[in-house]
């Protein structure tokens, strides 16, 4: 695929063209390569950033986190402010790779989870998309406890973990929203597409109507990600149907590259401005945060003005959604500030 097929992409012939009017060189694979050589990856970023006028970062270190720079690193070295996101599954692997017993995981578990404010994050994350499914049921602890054992033992042969049994992750996803409810920690989860281990028809939004419909958790903002995708229309469903849910079209753009604003259109169609929230998903590479940007404010733009010219909103109302859209919305959901 990445030989013979991701060249062949509208969203990387695009990209090859937009880096090269930023790097000065000719649209080419090769000469984009050798103009980013020029810098290193401290400069590179800082220049991108602050062009793609990027001024927070909300980072998630759960993925490939010995290939990418640490929280000091990315605050020392990057023109914008840096927030850390909580992985709960990660957190869950590592806990049961430490302790002996279901019991000291739990305990440990809910500990971190409760003093995660106080450490500094500013959200907490689920990828039980990509695990067992968006289909969450209440898990007892003796459920989950029957799991353990196969799972610890599991660990000890192999000295690594990949947590994907489903009482025990439907058990910490839930016990981590007991807490998030008590201290209304914004919980981001992993809804739609991704890569080739997630299983689509288990990352179908509608599948956790029965979190946002349980008065349990009434106070939990939750921010479904990546649009959804395809389920986007399910997603602008349930933003505007239940106070606590956004929408967050990250990874959807900028990899969905020319179609942004299609996404963005079947949002609002039902979605209000105020619930929509501009992401990257972007790791790894500074060139992802950098093409997000200007294509997620590319598309804002245009849905927008389309509305303008329908007589929908007004210029001024469509200023206000813009601002709500690549920041204010994201900084009040998550308490950080902006601006």
């Amino acid at each position: 695929m990445l030989a013979r097929h991701v060249p062949e992409s509208v969203f990387f012939r695009w990209a090859i063209k937009e880096l090269a009017s930023a790097l000065g060189c000719a649209p080419t694979v090769d000469a984009v390569l050798a103009a980013r050589a020029k810098s290193d990856a401290g400069a590179l970023a800082s220049q991108l950033l602050r062009d793609a006028n990027v001024t927070g970062l909300l980072v998630d270190y759960g993925y490939q986190t010995s290939e990418t720079w640490s929280h000091r690193e990315l605050g020392q070295r990057l023109p914008a402010r840096v927030w850390p996101i909580l992985r709960l599954e990660t957190l869950a692997q590592e806990l049961m790779l430490r302790h002996d017993t279901f019991h000291a995981v739990v305990d440990a578990f809910v500990a971190t989870v409760e003093d995660a404010r106080r450490a500094g994050y500013v959200g907490l994350k689920s990828i039980i998309a990509y695990r067992t499914g968006l289909s969450v049921r209440n898990t007892t602890w003796v459920e989950a406890l029957a799991a353990f054992g196969a799972v610890k033992e599991q660990s000890r042969r192999e000295g690594t973990l990949r947590l994907a049994v489903k009482p025990l992750n439907d058990y910490f996803l839930l016990r981590a929203l007991g807490v998030a409810e008590r201290h209304e920690l914004p919980v981001q989860i992993h809804t739609g597409f991704g890569d080739s281990d997630l299983d689509l028809l288990g990352a179908n939004p509608l599948l956790l109507r029965p979190l946002f419909e349980n008065t349990a958790y009434r106070h939990v903002p939750f921010v479904l990600l990546h649009a959804s995708y395809p389920y986007v229309r399910e997603l602008g469903y349930l933003a505007a149907m239940y106070v606590h849910v956004f929408a967050d079209f990250g990874l959807a753009n900028p990899h969905l590259a020319a179609e942004i604003p299609t996404v963005l259109r079947q949002l609002l169609g039902q979605t209000p401005t105020s619930k929509l929230v501009y992401s990257s998903d972007a790791s790894q590479i500074p060139e992802l945060f950098w093409l997000a940007a200007r294509w997620g404010r590319w598309g804002v733009g245009q849905v927008l003005d389309e509305l303008i010219t329908l007589g929908a909103l007004t210029a001024d109302e469509a200023l206000a959604a813009a601002r709500g859209i690549l920041g204010g919305t994201a900084a009040a959901v998550y308490g950080v500030p902006w601006r």
